[in-house]
């Protein structure tokens, strides 16, 4: 009782919130794009509000910029969540940064820009110096090399906790520079199984939510493999976070963190 009411003391409803459902469930919880439906996608901002959230990991898309600077932005363009257009790996950082990162948040952020994924891990790293329950990175490593990637996630101790996302030849380059980080291949047929695990010895698969099945997962949990989905768009709700539940998955990806707590906790 004595820490629970210290846990409440000193901690926001948004922590006391996480801390309970940390407490009572398995099923952890990674914010897409670091999306808190508070403020725009893939930006410093909404990444605070996902760690007063209290997520387990926070996903980002790392990039590469004309001058090989790493920074966060889902597409290959500028057009959908920028004030800029075009593809972002045609621009410097210096030319990146005067752009906004704001599109449809322009009254509430209006001066948000695309961030570095050394700010991010700042901002992260910092976090958890203060917190004690610790958020890690999703990285989705959408155009980026491995070797600079470690050497960041590694100056700001994310690399051993935070998993990496993304192609087979990637994630097989990724494993030859550091044959300890956790790599998660994508997962949509069962056969698929056996040539990635022999392949990329990864830490979990993204397993496709609609090809998701008890079979799938104990196969997956008897080789110490764990089992990511994502609930993203119209399968973002109550039945499918039940599902996960039942079916002993280790972590869904979700738009909406608030709504499974709250499902959970019955709020």
């Amino acid at each position: 009782m004595a820490s629970i009411m210290s846990c409440q003391r000193s901690n926001s409803p948004n922590q006391i919130e996480a801390w309970t459902y940390k407490s009572q469930q398995k099923l952890r919880i990674s914010a897409h794009r670091g999306n808190s439906g508070l403020a725009p996608e893939n930006t410093l901002a909404t990444f605070q509000k996902a760690l007063d959230m209290g997520v387990d990991f926070i996903e980002i898309d790392v990039r590469t910029s004309k001058d090989n600077q790493l920074v966060i932005l889902h597409d290959g363009t500028l057009n959908r969540t920028t004030n800029g257009t075009g593809p972002i790996a045609q621009l410097t950082l210096k030319e990146i940064k005067q752009l906004k990162a704001n599109k449809g948040w322009e009254a509430k952020f209006s001066e948000e820009r695309i961030p570095t994924l050394e700010e991010t891990l700042q901002l992260v790293q910092k976090w958890n110096k203060q917190k004690k329950t610790k958020t890690f990175i999703y990285v989705d490593c959408k155009q980026v090399a491995p070797k600079p990637l470690l050497n960041l996630m590694k100056k700001y101790q994310l690399d051993k906790e935070s998993v990496y996302y993304g192609d087979d030849d990637f994630l097989e380059k990724l494993r030859m520079e550091d044959p300890k980080s956790k790599r998660m291949p994508s997962l949509n047929k069962f056969d698929e199984m056996d040539a990635k695990i022999k392949r990329l010895a990864p830490y979990a698969f993204d397993v496709n939510w609609l090809r998701i099945n008890e079979q799938l997962v104990k196969a997956l949990h008897e080789k110490n493999i764990r089992v990511y989905s994502d609930v993203l768009g119209p399968l973002d709700q109550a039945v499918n976070y039940q599902k996960a539940k039942e079916l002993g998955v280790d972590l869904i990806q979700t738009d909406h963190v608030k709504s499974v707590y709250r499902y959970f906790l019955g709020n």
